[in-house]
């Protein structure tokens, strides 16, 4: 026998074999690096914690809880959402008589979040319709308050956070039902966005960024423009706009959320962990004619909004923990049932009190006491369950001298239900 047969007679004869390494090790190897990647992959996303199953209550109790709440704010007798004909509808802001970007663009939050498509649509109809602008030098962007009733708007000009809800759920609705569903809602997002980007002071309006400072405006025109307010500042969406709006601006909004964390490091008070409802980009308080400056209504969103960051991208653990401990310590400090809704940075009354409702006066306001709860998230500390059982056994109801507000304490409520049973996630397509 020839050399070359013999090659080739030991060549046909390892085939078998080949095919058999083929048949049983390639599919292990791929099953590896398939498991390996999924892995990798679950690394990288958030835990979303049920704090309140780690507080002993059942899922079924948990579940019937978020119903309930959604009940009582979209459906029940004292609702704040209203529906207009098949395709409309509005949240609104019962005791200022008013439907404003805020509830509009936090109902829409909820509704994706909550997988309630109809009523995500609803509210981004009534939306476009009666407060985006068409056109000018607003163009794209949104009256911030408007009469439900005769649809007049009450002021043309736009409030920054009703921006940055409405394109973070429209990003989000996206990526849960698609564009091919009646609503394009990528490309209304984007239509923000873009139309953001053109403002260059035209007719005295901005960006809904401030560009020089990296930083959210208070309002995206006039003097509005060079001030902030602190719980506007939300760094988890930010990442959300990087990840997800594809218009070229990702470095930009990976800064801009960096620089809102550290922003907070400056805003927040260091003892007290309070932080006031407007300041400077420097995060140093900022006073208005209608009011100075101290912790109020809008600074409850603070620590719900730092929760949110901490479980979303955790990216600023360490002075997060420290500052949920703080935050809670001095709640804690003024008692789990007796703190009040406003307070100086330091901790003390102040002499001026904003007025909601009929009657000025400091309350135990079940917005601030569902907010505070959110810090549990990030206080891994056994006595932080406190919150968590505080939040769990208040009710959204009017007190004593008849003062309600299913609204701004409902939509408050609801948010902190839904991140504390772990039903307020990133949306991925």
């Amino acid at each position: 026998m020839t050399a070359k047969s013999i090659f080739k007679t030991q060549f046909w004869s390892r085939i078998p074999v080949l095919i058999m390494m083929c048949v049983f090790i390639i599919p292990i190897l791929v099953i590896g690096q398939t498991k390996n990647n999924v892995e990798k992959s679950n690394s990288k996303r958030p835990h979303y914690r049920n704090l309140f199953k780690e507080a002993g209550y059942s899922q079924s109790e948990i579940d019937k809880k978020l119903a309930k709440a959604y009940y009582d704010i979209f459906e029940g007798p004292n609702k704040v959402y209203f529906e207009e004909g098949d395709s409309l509808g509005y949240v609104s802001d019962i005791k200022n008589n008013d439907a404003r970007t805020e509830g509009m663009s936090y109902g829409m939050m909820v509704a994706v979040q909550l997988n309630k498509k109809d009523v995500f649509d609803r509210l981004w109809r009534w939306s476009v319709k009666y407060m985006q602008h068409q056109d000018g030098p607003r163009e794209a962007y949104f009256a911030w308050s408007v009469n439900p009733h005769t649809k007049k708007q009450n002021s043309q000009g736009s409030a920054s956070d009703g921006e940055l809800y409405y394109i973070t759920s429209l990003l989000f609705a996206s990526n849960k039902w698609g564009n091919d569903t009646g609503i394009h809602y990528y490309k209304e997002g984007r239509r923000i966005l873009d139309a953001m980007w053109k403002k260059d002071g035209t007719g005295n309006v901005f960006n809904i960024i401030n560009t020089e400072h990296k930083q959210i405006t208070f309002v995206p025109e006039g003097g509005g423009y060079n001030w902030t307010d602190p719980s506007y500042h939300v760094p988890a969406f930010y990442e959300i706009w990087a990840l997800y709006a594809k218009d070229g601006h990702e470095a930009f909004y990976k800064e801009c959320a960096e620089v809102a964390r550290n922003f907070l490091h400056k805003a927040c008070h260091p003892v007290t962990g309070l932080t006031a409802d407007y300041t400077e980009f420097n995060g140093q308080p900022h006073s208005t004619s209608w009011m100075p400056a101290a912790f109020r209504y809008d600074s409850w969103r603070v620590p719900m909004n730092i929760a949110m960051d901490y479980t979303w991208y955790g990216k600023d653990k360490k002075w997060q923990e420290e500052y949920a401990e703080r935050f809670q310590n001095f709640l804690r400090s003024k008692g789990m049932d007796t703190y009040v809704d406003q307070y100086n940075l330091d901790g003390s009354t102040p002499d001026f009190i904003l007025q909601a409702g009929p009657v000025k006066k400091l309350r135990h306001s079940i917005g601030l006491v569902s907010t505070a709860a959110t810090t549990s998230l990030i206080n891994s500390k056994k006595g932080s369950m406190d919150f968590v059982h505080a939040v769990w056994n208040a009710k959204l109801e009017p007190f004593e001298d008849g003062y309600f507000d299913p609204y701004y304490d409902g939509l408050m409520y609801l948010f902190s239900l839904m991140h504390l049973s772990g039903n307020y996630q990133i949306i991925t397509p």
